[in-house]
């Protein structure tokens, strides 16, 4: 299996993008010493330093390892580029990523036996320990006509069919084309489509799956397509609708509404949202499922069959925010999204610390939540936030199951000039679940991050 680790430098795809820019300059007839006004005066640059300390702590199953413990350094600079002058503006974005491993042992690796594959922080070199470091370089060309601009490249894209995740040293990151289009007033389009995924503990490349299809060494698909109207109907209520598809695995609609209520004390935040998933290509043939094409699930030979419903309201006043939510899953199969088994994410409700997700075949959970921003007893820069949930009804071979999780989070910035840019943050998370090779977990996790623009 190909390692996980490589050096940077800029791939095919990476150059593609910079041909791509000279060559749509010299199409269009732009001079490009006359037009390099806008693209080198509106550029930005940032740079994240992010320190990240991860301790995972089984409290159930005997399976090697017990614990996962690691640290590492991380840098992103991220430089965003302005566009050239004229009726088609022209850009170049890039991202350059590093992590430094600082502490690590085989016992405490995700891949203690050798397997190469990436791990929880960290890739996974040839003797199943995790590397000295890890590296990417990438590149995003863009194009603007009027208030629509296309992508080709690196991408983050932030959708509900679609999201990155960004919960470990360096961010997870998409290949492919985005174009997003606010020409007309209080809507937003969205279209394009993925054809590579670089996970968050990676240097490559790979092509995209869900949960089930085989992990590592299944099956796998480079077309995901996805189209979406954000339709922002008043100042206080935006309504959604989303599609994507994964080739060969499955297609999923979307419908979603976030309303915020100002009241005479206070404002109530309502947060609704549809899924509808259904099998695409392979998956929905039996010969397709038994090639690899498959979903998790119960008692579903593999086949893609969820609905999602949720709903998260959240009343706020003052310093306190308090939430409740509830979720319910139907259908045969677990909740399908882009999952290749090295870190992913989703834009359910029920998406926190652990991983769990609580994303299974029939599961219904509640949420509760609570926030406090300590300014108001003269702490600026604190805020804590609570969270429990539990979901019920897990369809099993071993009749219905439950599971429960709980996070703490504090968060800190430091509100000194001097400081500015710094931030720490504290996360403790308590998992127990009855699901059958679902393990028990205690987990903390710290980031100490600062972040400055460089221009």
């Amino acid at each position: 299996m190909k390692s996980k680790h490589t050096h940077s430098g800029i791939s095919s795809e990476q150059c593609y993008s910079l041909s791509l820019i000279g060559l749509l300059a010299l199409s269009c007839g732009l001079p490009l010493a006359a037009s390099a006004a806008g693209f080198i005066e509106d550029s930005k640059a940032t740079l994240e330093l992010r320190n990240y300390y991860f301790n995972q702590d089984y409290r159930s199953g005997t399976a090697a390892p017990s614990k996962q413990e690691e640290w590492g350094q991380g840098f992103i600079l991220n430089y965003t580029s302005g566009f050239s002058q004229g009726p088609v503006g022209f850009g170049l974005d890039a991202l350059g990523m590093l992590g430094i491993r600082l502490d690590s042992g085989k016992g405490t690796h995700y891949n203690p036996n050798g397997i190469n594959q990436a791990g929880f922080v960290f890739p996974t070199d040839n003797d199943g320990r995790a590397v000295n470091d890890f590296s990417s370089l990438g590149l995003t060309a863009k194009v603007r006509v009027g208030k629509t601009e296309a992508k080709f490249g690196t991408l983050r894209p932030k959708m509900p069919i679609l999201v990155i995740n960004d919960g470990r040293l360096l961010p997870e990151t998409f290949e492919g084309l985005q174009i997003t289009s606010q020409d007309f007033d209080n809507i937003t389009l969205t279209g394009g489509k993925v054809e590579k995924v670089k996970s968050r503990t990676s240097s490559n490349n790979e092509n995209l799956a869900i949960s089930g299809a085989g992990g590592a060494s299944g099956k796998r698909s480079n077309k995901f397509y996805f189209a979406g109207i954000d339709y922002k109907l008043s100042p206080h209520l935006l309504l959604q609708y989303y599609y994507g598809g994964l080739e060969d695995f499955y297609q999923q609609h979307f419908l979603g509404m976030v309303h915020n209520l100002p009241l005479p004390v206070g404002n109530l935040k309502s947060d609704l949202r549809f899924f509808d998933s259904s099998p695409d290509g392979r998956n929905g043939s039996l010969a397709g499922r038994q090639e690899g094409y498959r979903s998790s699930g119960y008692h579903n030979n593999g086949e893609v069959d969820n609905r999602a419903l949720a709903g998260m309201f959240t009343y706020t006043v003052g310093p306190h925010s308090v939430g409740l939510g509830y979720q319910t899953l139907s259908g045969s199969s677990d909740f399908p999204f882009v999952n290749q088994g090295d870190g992913s994410a989703t834009y359910l409700i029920t998406d926190r610390q652990t991983g769990a997700r609580f994303q299974r075949a029939g599961e219904d959970t509640w949420v509760a939540q609570y926030g406090f921003n300590f300014v108001g007893v003269g702490i600026p820069g604190l805020t804590t936030l609570m969270t429990y949930q539990r979901g019920d009804n897990v369809k099993t071979d071993k009749g219905d199951q439950h599971e429960w999780e709980r996070n703490i989070h504090f968060n800190y910035a430091f509100q000194a000039p001097v400081l500015k840019g710094l931030s720490v943050s504290l996360r403790n998370a308590t998992l127990r679940s009855t699901v059958p090779n679902q393990r028990d977990i205690d987990e903390n996790r710290v980031y100490i991050t600062y972040t400055r623009d460089l221009f």
